[in-house]
């Protein structure tokens, strides 16, 4: 059985990274608790399961299209500790205003133009995890860009 557990541990991670807790609950029903724990143990030690790394790769996939308060929900719903999502979050962090510009861009073609779709396009990107400050630069500054 044990055998079967780290196959299937191994097969989990040469897909893509997961974060302890994600194959926790992947392998739980497969193994005992004891045993599940001493494999990630040994997987960690070996360098083949990281919640930092695992962190580092999400947020490298998914900021470009969300914001800093929706991936760092997204990491703690799949378990990531809050300093390796903390330290994983620190790059983007920096140009959060930007990328919800490089959002706003690829969904909206025009600025608002009066509260109801200010409101929507407000909306939108608050639903993106994008912070408030953040919305308020990229929606305020569209009439200056097009004069």
């Amino acid at each position: 059985m044990s055998n079967s557990l780290r196959e299937k541990a191994l097969r989990l991670l040469a897909r893509r990274d997961h974060s302890r807790a994600e194959m926790v609950r992947k392998l739980g029903e497969d193994g005992n608790e004891e045993t599940l724990a001493a494999l990630l143990t040994r997987l960690e030690e070996c360098g083949l399961l990281s919640d930092a790394r695992f962190a580092e790769q999400f947020v490298s996939a998914r900021s470009g299209r969300f914001g800093t308060r929706r991936l760092q929900h997204e990491m703690r719903l799949r378990g990531v500790p809050e300093e390796d999502a903390g330290a994983a979050l620190a790059s983007v962090q920096q140009d959060e205003t930007a990328r919800a510009r490089a959002v706003w861009a690829r969904k909206f073609d025009a600025a608002p133009h009066d509260a109801k779709s200010w409101a929507r396009q407000a909306r939108f990107l608050q639903s993106r995890g994008f912070s408030a400050d953040s919305i308020h630069k990229v929606l305020r500054e569209q009439p200056d860009d097009d004069e």
